[in-house]
């Protein structure tokens, strides 16, 4: 994958690469974390250049609902949204319900080109609604 994208295959890529892939919708200090169990020491710094490199790339996709960090996950290209959990932070992926990408279609797209929509959706998730049904939202 880092070759066809054009970058070198280094171990702090590789490290991010599969913590992102084995942990969808982590923030950065979790990737961070993986990363030191496989690597050993590696710096923040080097994550957060990490992350943006393979960013750029179109490896990884960088989320930010609202009120939360930065996240990232390996699922990209596909359009695909998001749920969130408005009293624990979970997030899941949320699949367009017609068609390609049917959200692409703006009512009024002002002359602009669109290639990426994204859709949030904001809720309790099945722990959260189940367990403390009167729990005031964090977000």
């Amino acid at each position: 994958m880092l070759r066809a994208a054009s970058l070198r295959v280094t171990r702090p890529r590789l490290a991010v690469l599969t913590a992102v892939h084995d942990h969808p919708h982590a923030d950065t200090d979790s990737i961070i974390r993986g990363v030191r169990e496989d690597l050993g020491e590696v710096s923040h710094q080097a994550v957060y250049d990490v992350l943006r490199a393979l960013t750029g790339a179109g490896l990884v996709r960088r989320i930010q609902p609202s009120g939360s960090v930065a996240r990232y996950e390996a699922r990209v290209g596909d359009n695909h949204h998001h749920v969130v959990c408005r009293s624990c932070g979970a997030i899941a992926d949320v699949d367009c319900t017609v068609g390609a990408a049917p959200c692409l279609t703006a009512s009024d797209d002002s002359g602009f080109v669109i290639d990426e929509a994204e859709v949030v959706y904001w809720g309790r998730c099945p722990d959260c609604s189940s367990t403390d049904p009167g729990r005031t939202p964090r977000v």
